[in-house]
Parts: C-alpha cells; structure tokens; sequence
C-alpha cells in the first residue's frame, strides 16, 4: 500500500466516524425517554407524539448506541444503549421469550404479533450490545438466537413469516427481506461472538436467497415466496405503495445485500495474496451492486421499486436505500483492495464519493433523515416517517459504520 492510499483510508476512516457521531449526537438525549425510545421529527428534532413503540424501532436504536460504543464514541453511547436494552427485556419481550412487536410507554402490549422481520432485529441488537461488552447481553443473544431456531427457521433453514402471540404462522408466506436482516444479524453475532456457526447461518441464508432463487430471476432478488419458497409474483400485486412488502424488485435491498456479500467474503479471508477462499461471495456482491445502480440510482436516490426490465414501479427516493448504498460501497471497496483489484476498489471509493454528496437531498433541517423524497422533481417533496415508526436514522448510522471500519480493515496492522 502506497502512503498516499494509506492517508487516503486514514481521512476516511476519520471522517465516517465523525459522520457517525454526529448522527448519534442528534438522537442523544433527545431520542430516549423516561423508557425506551422515542423517535425524532427531521424538520423540528422534536419527538413524535404518541406513546407506541415499535420493537424494530427499539433493536434499531440499540444497535446505533451500540456501534457509537464500538467506534470509541463517547461514554453516554453505551449508557444510551443500555437504556434501550432494558426496554426491551422489560416492555417488548413476553412471558414465553418472544417479543411483541408494538407496545406502549408502560410496557402494554398494542400488537402482540410474533414478528420474524422483528425477531432478526432483537439478534441484531443484542449481537452489537456483546460486542460492545454490555453486562448480560450475551445470555440474551444465546436465548434470542435459540428462539429463532425453534420457532422461526423452518426446513430449509430460513425465517418463516409472521406468527400471533399463541405462535401460530398466520399466512403460507416467506419474504427475503427478514431473512436478510437475519443474515445481517447472524453476521453481527459472529463478529460479537467469533463463533462459526453463527457465520454458517449467514452463508446459508446468502446463499439461499442471494444465489439460488435469485438464478430463477436473471440474478435478481424477489421479495416474496410461497411457503414452499417458490416465487410469488402476484404478491401484493396491487398495493404498489405497501409499506413493508411492495411488488417488484428493490435497488435498496439489492445494495444492502451487495454489502452483507462483501461482509461475508471478508469473514471467510478472502484475499488474492493468500489464495484465501472462493471468490464467489465477492463476485456475486459485485453483481448485486452493480444491479441496484444500473437499475434503479437516479441521481438524487434510488427508485424504490422496478420491473424486471427495469422500469420504475414506485419511483419515491427512500434514504434507507441511499444509506445501504453508502455501506455496501464502502465494503466492496475494501474487499476489492484486498483481493489486489485496484481499479474495482477505485470504481467503488468513486460510487461512494457519489452517494456521500447525495445525503444532503435526504438529511432534514434538526438532523435527521427523511423517510423518503418524492419524485416529482430532483428536489421534490420531503416526507417523514408515521408514528411509531422504525427507522431511528438506523441505515445512515450503519452505512457511516461501515464506511468508518471498511477504511480501516484497508489499513495494514500498526
């Protein structure tokens, strides 16, 4: 490594993290209330009204405090986080282990719903509280990761849909996109833990989704699955605006599965001086990135859904998928360093500059993000998110995350 990348991946590095801190800066102390957590209007900072929370929303938040302590962030991001942890264990969390999916400020249940999305959310957030050497976390995560497993994976070893509190599934429906946030978590797990099987669970849910029922589609990613996990093309068919499982393909899921690839390639050693292992992760990341960009960037954001052929479904810009886009850019161009690939590495640090210039389009006046931007005009219409809500700045903390450790894994050993 020359000194000028050298310098080059220091200026990144430091400037992720100062990116990172300052998203948490502006949720700390406004965001945690007397219990839990409460989410934060992008144009006032104010806190919503309203005292439901979302259990997303809570291992969201957790996992932002959480990383803001792995990066050396200041002493009030692990008190932040521990906050939000006891929520969980005390207001979220049921008699029976699961965990219910909305309650209110005291704790009473609003939605008893035994959700798998939110269950790959509560291993994720227990997963970065070990990391962060929480007191406690890692019996949670032990018993969170033994819960998905009896009720959650079915035979193939992936998440089944959504149950109500007695445990019974209430639809023949599989969706990738919990299996991805599961995937995010087993990774999570494994860097927390450094045990192997939670990184098999992550290859084998990858592989599963990423590879073989993206084949049947021209390497593309479905969202939605029969129970039998064969492709439900007719799914929510029309309700194009569905908040949670819109039909066609999404761009943002497309980065944010790029990015969990690279992760995954780098936990398996794959580097070109060593031999290392299988190119294949990094390969199919390449091609997950490079679909989500040549499908659905626009300039000011992604789309939010398209066609097979590419033609736009939903066109709204949601800043989850420019904030993925950040992450998995960062990742690949390190995997790209490190497998000796220097123009791939700069053809990714250049996407990066040109996501990172794009944040301003979604970042309100007090801060924090807008759920999306319509797209009407290159600046239109700001929205922000309805209460209760489940996105805590939750993807710009994690891109700014990756940004910061992705240039510094580029770095030699001191």
């Amino acid at each position: 490594m020359n000194e000028t990348t050298r310098e080059a991946d220091e200026r990144r590095a430091r400037s992720h993290r100062a990116r990172l801190l300052s998203v948490l800066r502006v949720q700390y102390p406004d965001a945690l209330a007397d219990r839990g957590y409460r989410l934060l209007h992008p144009t006032t900072g104010d806190p919503y009204t309203g005292d439901r929370r979302h259990l997303v929303a809570t291992c969201r938040g957790v996992a932002n405090f959480a990383v803001g302590a792995l990066a050396d962030g200041p002493d009030w991001c692990l008190d932040a986080a521990e906050h939000g942890l006891r929520f969980l264990r005390e207001a979220h969390r049921a008699d029976d282990g699961g965990y219910r999916l909305v309650v209110d400020a005291d704790g009473d249940p609003v939605d008893r719903t035994r959700s798998a999305y939110g269950h790959a959310f509560v291993l994720l957030a227990y997963a970065r509280a070990v990391d962060a050497g929480i007191e406690g976390a890692a019996a949670d995560l032990e018993a969170t990761r033994a819960l998905i497993d009896e009720r959650f994976r079915d035979d193939r070893g992936l998440l089944r849909s959504d149950c109500d509190a007695d445990w019974t599934e209430r639809e023949p429906y599989r969706g990738q996109n919990a299996n991805m946030h599961a995937c995010e978590a087993f990774l999570a797990a494994h860097e927390a833990t450094g045990e192997e099987r939670d990184l098999e669970r992550a290859r084998r849910v990858a592989e599963a989704i990423a590879v073989d029922l993206a084949a049947e589609t021209d390497g593309l990613l479905w969202e939605h699955y029969t129970a039998d996990w064969e492709h439900d093309f007719a799914y929510n068919a029309d309700e194009p605006r569905h908040q949670f499982r819109p039909p066609g393909y999404q761009p943002g899921h497309h980065a944010e599965w790029a990015k969990l690839l690279a992760l995954i390639d780098r936990y398996e050693g794959g580097e070109a001086a060593s031999g290392g292992s299988t190119p294949e992760w990094y390969r199919r990341a390449r091609e997950l990135f490079d679909a989500a960009v040549d499908r659905g960037w626009a300039e000011n954001g992604f789309v939010y859904t398209h066609a097979a052929d590419g033609s736009p479904i939903v066109a709204d810009r949601y800043g989850w998928a420019l904030a993925e886009a950040i992450g998995a850019s960062a990742a690949l161009a390190e995997r790209a360093a490190a497998r000796g690939d220097a123009d791939e590495a700069d053809r990714f640090r250049e996407w990066h500059r040109r996501f990172l210039v794009r944040t301003d389009l979604f970042r309100g006046p007090a801060g924090v993000w807008y759920e999306k931007r319509l797209p009407a005009a290159a600046d239109g219409d700001l929205v922000a998110q309805d209460p209760p809500g489940v996105e805590p700045d939750y993807h710009p903390a994690g891109a700014f995350f990756e940004g910061w450790r992705s240039a510094r894994g580029a770095l030699p050993e001191p």
